[in-house]
């Protein structure tokens, strides 16, 4: 289509004045001259700087970046360092107030009904021997006070009077008698620090302690097990764990094992026949392939009430013992451990298990000389064994569901044995009394801990808030430390 416009027509347009255009020089290369925005008030291109050319003689160009602060680390914690502190115990409080007047448990005492109520302090020189078979737990009240101590309650002077039977002096009737018992009860009721009491009674009376503080510890798939050749079912021994039962039986009993010579023929290598009992447990911790053997061995010489042909010469009457196993419920289930075919063990199988296992319906048989079998459930760590709860002795005894499924290894072991052997008691722990409950409190006043007057009306509302005196409850109540405030003086 032809243009309106024509070339006559293109040629009579005014031309632009020079003065209006912009010179040459001032149009940037790269430009189109027919841009329709205004030149000057486009930003003003930098110059390109060639950097090779600006660098001098033998100058290099380097990457230079800021330096990072170094940030020391922490040391990492040691092996087994943090294991230690989870269970470092302390039984000294240089902050809190001596208890003036404070008696300590003795031999005498241990019977006395009048200081029910009060709380007696542990001999320090026994402290030592309570560490050795691990009767603290960290997470009890002992590093609040002075020094540790334990309240006497009604089932501590029974068990006071039950030692002094089992220890009886001449023909007594209960010497040489062995009690079975299982304590039980609900959680914060003191049952492990009644076994406290009960291994520090056994050590004023000068018998042999044996305990086992960690119940789940043997079951729980931590230590090394082997089985024994021959054994059908499969049986197994570990020896890491017979090693530090040991060297605690070691530590705490020295000067009882130290007095006692070796009376019967045992084949281990290194014994000799003038060893005391302590040279014969050394073998065992020393070399825990030799653990079993060394422990079967001590437990003989325990026991024994003669010596054997030509070994009479030496041999002295034996002790009673008092063995102390805390979690029981652990025991009555599947361990942690497998066999070959990679199936569960039962507790039952475990030789070491097995042995403090049967105490509890050969205990007479078992322990000659006399003693006491204190078996003590957990219920702040309790697996829940169903079978147990139906296996043990009533009042507790519930009737079996009909769908529930019980083990029958658990209820052989607590069925009753008809005959001289005694029946196993079952010994449930509950609260304190108002009036335990007052001299508990009290302590907890006279240590520095209580500033409020304590009177019959304040004593039942700790009680009563305390679920009827648990001993557990009532030191979370004492233990907190409240002040009157004191007045700003005035002017």
């Amino acid at each position: 289509m032809a243009s309106a416009w024509c070339w006559s027509c293109l040629s009579r347009l005014r031309p632009t004045p020079q003065a209006v255009l912009p010179p040459s020089s001032a149009i940037p290369r790269g430009t189109s001259a027919f841009h329709s925005s205004a030149i000057q008030y486009a930003p003003p291109l930098k110059k390109k700087s060639n950097s090779m050319t600006q660098l001098k003689y033998r100058q290099g160009q380097t990457l230079r970046r800021k330096k990072k602060k170094t940030v020391e680390k922490a040391r990492p914690p040691a092996p087994g360092e943090r294991k230690a502190l989870r269970k470092r115990i302390v039984l000294s409080n240089p902050n809190a107030l001596e208890v003036e007047g404070m008696q300590e448990i003795s031999a005498e005492n241990i019977v006395d009904a009048r200081l029910r109520g009060s709380v007696l302090g542990l001999p320090v020189p026994m402290l030592d021997q309570l560490r050795a078979v691990q009767a603290f737990k960290p997470k009890q009240g002992w590093s609040i006070f002075r020094r540790p101590g334990a309240v006497v309650r009604r089932d501590t002077v029974e068990m006071g009077r039950l030692f002094e039977k089992i220890s009886g002096e001449g023909d007594a009737p209960e010497k040489g008698k062995v009690v079975k018992k299982v304590v039980t009860g609900m959680k914060g009721s003191g049952k492990t620090v009644h076994l406290l009491q009960a291994m520090s009674m056994a050590f004023l009376k000068k018998w042999v302690v044996v305990t086992v503080p960690e119940a789940r510890e043997l079951v729980s798939g931590d230590t090394a097990y082997v089985p024994v050749e021959g054994s059908k079912p499969t049986q197994y021994i570990q020896p890491g764990a017979t090693s530090a039962l040991l060297m605690r039986t070691v530590e705490a009993n020295r000067e009882v094992l130290s007095s006692l010579k070796v009376s019967q023929k045992h084949e281990i290598a290194g014994l000799k026949p003038t060893s005391s009992l302590e040279d014969l447990a050394k073998l065992g911790f020393q070399d825990p392939a030799v653990a079993w053997p060394v422990f079967k061995a001590l437990w003989t010489e325990l026991t024994a009430t003669a010596a054997a042909p030509g070994m009479e010469k030496d041999f002295q009457p034996r002790p009673p013992m008092l063995v102390a196993v805390d979690g029981l419920a652990h025991w009555m289930q599947n361990s942690a451990y497998r066999d070959v075919d990679f199936n569960l063990i039962h507790a039952h199988d475990l030789i070491f298990v097995k042995h403090f296992l049967s105490l509890l319906r050969n205990g007479q048989a078992e322990l000659k000389n006399g003693g006491m079998l204190l078996y003590a459930t957990s219920t702040s760590n309790n697996p829940g064994v169903y079978a147990l709860e139906v296996a043990l002795p009533p009042p507790s005894t519930p009737q079996p569901r009909p769908t529930a499924t019980l083990t029958p290894r658990v209820l052989d072991l607590f069925k009753p044995i008809e005959g001289k052997e005694p029946q196993m008691e079952l010994q449930t722990l509950g609260g304190l009394t108002r009036d335990e409950t007052r001299g508990y409190l009290e302590y907890f006043a006279r240590s520095g801990l209580l500033r409020e007057p304590i009177n019959e009306q304040w004593v039942g509302e700790k009680w009563s808030l305390s679920g009827g005196g648990i001993i557990g409850e009532l030191e979370k109540l004492g233990r907190h430390v409240r002040s009157a405030a004191i007045p700003t003086p005035t002017a």
